[in-house]
């Protein structure tokens, strides 16, 4: 049966869209449908490889694994990796095509040429794939950029898409933020929103069975369910919000791993596996005396080397990493904190910004040029005897050739995803801990959790309700 294509909108940023639709996803495989997910244009500092050497944002590549799919960028064929404040990478159909200011990007000039790109790879998807599911960006009901929104209910418009509204009840404000989001839209897209879904709700649902039949009442579209939070499913998250929540401290008994917390930080869903290690005690951090005092530190990587570099330089956490260095803590860099504990990072062409040149922490005998050429691929590597697998997204290149470089108690990669492999973590852990872990396949742990995520979520939303929509002929 073909079903419409459905469309997740939010009430504001970090409501729960991404983690939802990848839930719809594996729950439209688990019941015979072939699912695919689709955002025209992601917002992101954490992206993915796919597997022709395209990038595409981190979520979409989630959704993908969670439909069983290779990641392909037109899922997203729209990716947006901000620089710094005011300015940012612009990767169309997983390439960058250059650095745009948010005034030049979002005013309407040039803006019809990036909708026919983005309705084009939703176009492919759809003569392929049933359903679509698709994700907006956002609030859906931000009006000011109604005329050059490529992703929220003009795509859902080009789509003909049922769109449902997510809600997270946790921030508060849920009934003024659910009401407000329908009643400004136009006429013909509001009569697309076919219902709502309350997310991260805590506490008993039953306490909220008045609430939910009187959002109804002044929204006028049924609420298909409330969701719990969740903490014992790991899905990834893409939003770097998250990190506010890690950032712990040392802990005793345990292998303190210290993740300099960068301005910029990218991909740090390479932290993901370590972070569930019962051995490990992972935190974010720029305290320069946990750094200090943890057991590993690793320097993640970052959307701006240069601007990150400068700023470790001037809150002394460059100075500290060196003293842990020289008292034989492990360091360990991954793409652009590799480069940062080489000797140099130049930028002649000021392809990151106006820096042109800095000094490294100088742990690592390379020196890195940043170049307008990007890298991106999928690679498969050996470790201590043991197949391994990550990917690189960087721009920049180093005077080496090795895809692992160590120098006593240094170590740095470009591999993104080089912690997802047990060989690689027992490693760093070997002189730390003499215990051991239970290791699963990270492919056999993620398709689990995947499956959990769609459990919770059928226990909580009306999935017959949501197929009724979906296939309910169109006027």
């Amino acid at each position: 049966m073909k079903l419409h294509p459905l469309m997740l909108v939010g009430t504001g940023s970090d409501v729960g869209k991404s983690v939802l639709c990848a839930a719809l996803c594996r729950i439209f495989l688990q019941d015979g449908y072939r699912p695919a997910p689709f955002k025209a244009q992601n917002m992101a500092l954490n992206s993915f490889a796919t597997p022709d050497g395209m990038e595409i944002g981190r979520a979409q590549a989630v959704q993908a694994e969670a439909c069983r799919l290779a990641p392909h960028t037109d899922m997203n064929p729209l990716l947006l990796k901000p620089n710094s404040e005011h300015t940012t990478q612009v990767v169309l159909n997983g390439k960058p095509i250059g650095n745009r200011s948010a005034y030049e990007y979002f005013r309407k000039e040039g803006r019809e040429e990036l909708r026919q790109e983005v309705h084009a790879a939703f176009d492919r998807l759809e003569k392929v794939y049933n359903p679509v599911v698709m994700e907006g960006a956002g609030s859906v009901s931000e009006i000011n950029l109604r005329d050059t929104d490529l992703v929220n209910m003009p795509m859902a418009r080009h789509a003909d898409a049922d769109v449902i509204l997510v809600a997270d009840i946790d921030r508060g404000g849920v009934f003024a933020s659910c009401y407000g989001s329908i009643m400004l839209q136009l006429p013909e897209d509001k009569a697309r929103i076919k219902g709502i879904i309350i997310n991260k709700f805590r506490g008993d649902i039953r306490l909220f069975e008045e609430g939910r039949r009187m959002m109804e009442e002044i929204c006028g579209v049924p609420v298909l369910g409330v969701v719990p939070m969740f903490k014992d499913i790991v899905i990834d998250e893409e939003d770097s919000m998250q990190l506010q929540q890690k950032r712990r401290t040392l802990a005793e008994g345990k292998v303190n791993i210290a993740v300099v917390l960068l301005r910029h930080l990218s991909n740090f869903t390479d932290f993901s596996v370590l972070e569930r290690d019962e051995r490990v005690n992972l935190f974010y951090t720029s305290n320069t005396t946990d750094i200090e005092q943890a057991d590993i530190v690793i320097l993640p990587g970052t959307k701006a080397t240069l601007d990150d570099l400068l700023e470790l330089r001037r809150n002394g956490v460059a100075q500290a990493i060196v003293r842990a260095h020289r008292n034989g803590t492990f360091i360990m860099g991954i793409c652009g904190g590799y480069q940062m504990l080489g000797q140099t990072v130049s930028d002649p062409d000021g392809i990151e910004g106006s820096i042109a040149s800095l000094p490294g922490l100088g742990l690592l005998d390379i020196e890195t040029v940043m170049t307008s050429e990007k890298t991106t691929q999928l690679v498969e590597f050996e470790f201590n005897g043991a197949k391994c697998k990550g990917y690189e997204i960087h721009q920049g290149r180093s005077t080496t050739d090795k895809q692992i470089l160590q120098q006593g108690n240094c170590l740095g990669t470009y591999i993104h995803g080089i912690l997802d492999n047990p060989a690689v973590i027992d490693f760093i852990l070997k002189d730390k801990t003499k215990a051991t872990a239970e290791t699963m396949d990270i492919d056999t742990f993620r398709n689990k959790q995947y499956d959990l995520l769609a459990e919770h979520v059928r226990k909580y939303v009306d999935i017959d309700k949501l197929y009724s929509i979906l296939t309910q002929n169109k006027e």
